[in-house]
């Protein structure tokens, strides 16, 4: 009975709920309500609208400010940054069978497109070697102003080059001080990307990153990069990098793109690193660089704890040149080098950019690494023979696999704790997470064939390795300690 009249009473309550809605809901025009809130708060927004634009935040006026001074940075910039068209002939040798039923031109012209920059107001262009090498003729463009260029120098090993045009009172650029560059500062690339009509082309971005290196497969000697993800395409190659003082920091040389477009990944050369090769070739035509005599590699975790350092940072001397400065210092192999002139030696590359921008002659204070404790060595510096790049891809090779590789010697045996009397190429160094570490390669490892072909030498082996394309899988047939063992591995796709 209780139950019953407690349902009842629950059922009571709804209805009266019920009720009640009815009658609020009669009385008040909801909809119109809420129709009138609208109105409300569209006068409320429109209001406040009008007030952002009559009493601006400080952050909407120092944006304001940031788009003014964009602007007003490339209108004093762009002026300095000009088009390069080249123009190269191309002979060719036709056999006379098909010259007589095809007529083939045996003449072909083919045109090139790049940018540069104004360094001098007498007419001195900076740009980038591959924008003007082979070229015959080229012609320099400013507006509707056109010129007829020539090279001054051309420098490979840093892909630099100087061009002139003559005249005078050319609107040269203010040139920067690369090292004081930060990552995440605001940076301008301006160029020609793809077509002249695109001429001064302006984006904008950040510094991503510096110092970047190893990405050019040897293409470049010398590499330091600045990384940005300011908008470079084709034909920006040889503009101008600056940063907001308006400032040149860098000359834009590549980008990494699977589709050749931009993909927020370029790179530029440091203007600190440029300033020394294009004075020299303004000066004399050609580039010195000073020189230590010892082939070089980067440490791994592994070398470095073998040699009793606390971290992979420095540069392994692998081979002393005999007869070179560090071998009439005293150097030896097996030495790190952790410090030039008190600079810090991060890897091989730093330390090649480093010594690189020293005269021939020069006297310099190393900070090495040996048998467990540091040593200071003097060292009057050399100068770097031109064929040195060839000489190193005979002795020593890193590759896109991420093999690092060299002729056995005792020293590098013993190094590495292995001994073999077997002809190959011995691993030395493994990039970590490279198609080579994947697959389960070691420092110490003894390379007998690649792609079922005997190899006796880094010569043989870079021959080799030359020949397989970007995709493709390479056979390696290894020994290790007591052991024979394969590894496919595959090179990856190249990124344009």
């Amino acid at each position: 009975m209780k139950s019953k009249s407690v349902s009842l009473i629950l059922v009571f309550a709804v209805f009266l709920g019920i009720i009640v809605g009815l009658i609020i809901s009669s009385n008040l025009d909801l909809t119109r309500k809420s129709i009138a809130a609208d109105e409300s708060d569209a006068a409320l927004t429109a209001s406040a609208q009008a007030d952002v634009w009559q009493s601006p935040s400080n952050e909407l006026q120092a944006l304001n400010s940031l788009s003014k001074g964009f602007a007003q940075i490339v209108k004093v910039v762009k002026p300095s940054v000009v088009t390069i068209k080249s123009t190269q002939t191309v002979h060719t040798q036709v056999p006379e069978f098909w010259q007589q039923f095809f007529n083939v031109p045996e003449e072909q012209i083919r045109q090139g497109l790049g940018s540069g920059v104004i360094v001098d107001r007498q007419g001195y262009i900076l740009t980038n070697n591959h924008v003007v090498a082979e070229a015959d003729e080229l012609l320099v463009t400013m507006g509707k102003e056109a010129y007829e260029a020539k090279v001054i120098g051309r420098d490979p090993e840093s892909d630099l080059a100087v061009i002139k045009i003559e005249g005078e009172d050319f609107p040269a650029i203010k040139l920067g001080n690369s090292d004081d560059l930060e990552v995440g500062e605001w940076v301008l690339a301006i160029g020609n990307p793809f077509s002249e009509l695109l001429d001064q082309t302006v984006t904008s971005g950040i510094v991503s990153a510096k110092g970047r290196s190893g990405l050019t497969r040897g293409e470049i000697s010398f590499e330091d990069f600045i990384q940005t993800d300011a908008a470079i395409n084709p034909g920006n190659s040889g503009g101008a990098l600056v940063n907001l003082r308006g400032e040149l920091i860098g000359i834009n040389t590549m980008i990494f793109s699977s589709s050749g477009g931009n993909v927020g990944i370029g790179f530029a050369i440091p203007i600190n690193l440029a300033k020394n090769v294009m004075n020299q070739l303004i000066d004399k035509g050609k580039v010195s660089r000073g020189w230590l005599g010892v082939y070089i590699g980067n440490l791994t975790e592994e070398s470095a704890e073998a040699f009793n350092l606390d971290k992979p940072q420095g540069a392994l001397v692998n081979q002393v040149t005999k007869g070179g400065p560090a071998d009439d210092a005293g150097m030896k192999n097996g030495d790190v080098i952790l410090e030039v002139d008190g600079k810090q030696i991060i890897d091989s590359s730093s330390l090649m950019n480093t010594i690189a921008a020293y005269a021939p002659g020069t006297r310099v204070s190393l900070t090495i690494w040996r048998d467990g404790k540091e040593k200071n060595v003097e060292i009057k510096l050399g100068e770097r023979p031109n064929d040195l790049a060839a000489q190193a891809d005979e002795e020593t090779a890193e590759n896109s696999i991420g093999l690092a590789v060299e002729n056995p010697t005792r020293e590098n045996m013993n190094r590495l704790r292995v001994d073999y009397d077997e002809e190959g190429v011995l691993v030395v160094g493994v990039t970590p997470n490279s198609p080579a570490a994947r697959e389960g390669m070691r420092a110490g490892d003894l390379i007998k064939e690649v792609n079922r072909t005997s190899i006796t030498s880094v010569a043989d082996f870079n021959s080799v390795i030359k020949t397989v394309k970007p995709g493709e899988v390479v056979l390696f047939r290894v020994r290790r300690g007591d052991n024979s063992l394969f590894a496919a591995i595959r090179v990856p796709k190249e990124k344009k």
